[in-house]
């Protein structure tokens, strides 16, 4: 049996006789991040991602991989070599194989450029892109990934929420393969960076990718909501409304509040079974985690799914009518009242958004 002994300058393997520098070990910390974008723009998880790729070492080397075809591609491309000191490299793969997030051909090419560079970690935030993906390219690699990581403490340490974030779980992995990540991306922010720096953009050779002989799934559609409110996960204010709104058109009232706030528009579960909104703005485990610094729950109860999503708002306030709704316990502000008094209210009162 193998036994190890760590001691402040080397690891020694007592079986294989062999000294392991552990500043050697950190040396060779080399991550890829799945890069999201879209209309030729990176999204701000992908950033999120890299802040978190960093906390794996210091000498840690980080390439992006982009995948898609056309012109939006090479302009994401041409963002993401500059939207962080610490990104080194840029990988496109241009092919319309790619154009859809599917997640049987792009387990494929994560693992094809694995093979080709022998990367240590494997990153991807957890948004419904990088959970679609990773866990199959998991399967593929024959490793167990290591999910919703909100804290990493060293190359094969990390800090993931249990329990609908009820506690806190240290996972420490000890696979032979590659480690697979994904990051909640609202536990690390990015900060204002002011220097400058441009990493080199490479083009993938695909003519030796293989694809799949039978693909077990085809794309469909995506749909987009065309607003100019911001992105629920990354908006800076977030107004919510539960089933207590009672109709689609109630809730239009909680859309018009977040157009005066400059926010973005969240639901509980509960309203969108209802059918009153669609299910990209539910917030809670099984939606959207948000950390806005000004999060206004309208009609929530405060579900323990649903307070797991928010529970890194700076700010929370809540109005609901029954006081001894759970809600009420993580806010920061509370008022007992009733919505329908309360919302039109405030939109008489709060100024137009300039």
């Amino acid at each position: 049996m193998t036994r190890a002994i760590l001691t402040k300058k080397k690891l020694v393997l007592s079986n294989a006789h062999r000294f392991i520098s552990i500043t050697n070990l950190s040396r060779c910390i080399s991550t890829l991040i799945l890069a999201e974008h879209e209309s030729g723009s990176i999204k701000a998880q992908t950033v999120s991602t890299v802040v978190a790729a960093n906390h794996l070492g210091e000498s840690s080397s980080v390439s992006l991989l982009l995948a898609g075809s056309g012109s939006s591609l090479q302009e994401a491309a041409s963002q993401a070599a500059s939207c962080h000191p610490s990104v080194s490299e840029v990988l496109v793969a241009d092919s319309d194989r790619f154009d859809y997030p599917l997640a049987e051909p792009w387990a494929k090419l994560v693992d094809f450029v694995r093979q080709q560079r022998d990367y240590s970690h494997i990153l991807a935030s957890s948004s419904s892109f990088g959970k679609n993906i990773l866990p199959r390219l998991a399967a593929l690699l024959d490793v167990s990934p290591v999910t919703d990581v909100v804290k990493i403490l060293g190359s094969n340490e990390f800090i993931r929420p249990i329990y609908a974030g009820n506690a806190l779980c240290r996972v420490r992995y000890t696979g032979a393969g590659p480690c697979v990540l994904t990051i909640r991306t609202t536990s690390f922010p990015v900060t204002p960076i002011t220097e400058s720096k441009k990493a080199t953009i490479s083009q993938i050779d695909l003519s030796k990718f293989k694809e799949d002989a039978v693909s077990r799934s085809r794309y469909v559609g995506q749909s987009t909501q065309d607003t100019e409110r911001p992105d629920l996960g990354s908006a800076r204010v977030v107004i919510t409304g539960g089933r207590a709104l009672k109709s689609v058109e109630n809730f239009k009232m909680i859309e018009k509040l977040a157009e005066k706030l400059g926010g973005a528009v969240g639901a509980t579960r509960a309203a969108v079974d209802a059918g009153y909104v669609p299910n990209d703005l539910q917030v809670g485990q099984t939606g959207k985690i948000v950390a806005p610094e000004l999060y206004m729950a309208f009609g929530v109860s405060g579900a323990i799914q649903h307070l797991a999503g928010i529970k890194d708002s700076k700010v929370i306030v809540a109005v609901n009518k029954d006081a001894d709704a759970p809600i009420f316990q993580v806010a920061d502000y509370g008022l007992v009242g009733d919505l329908f008094e309360v919302i039109p209210e405030l939109l008489e009162k709060l100024p137009e958004k300039k």
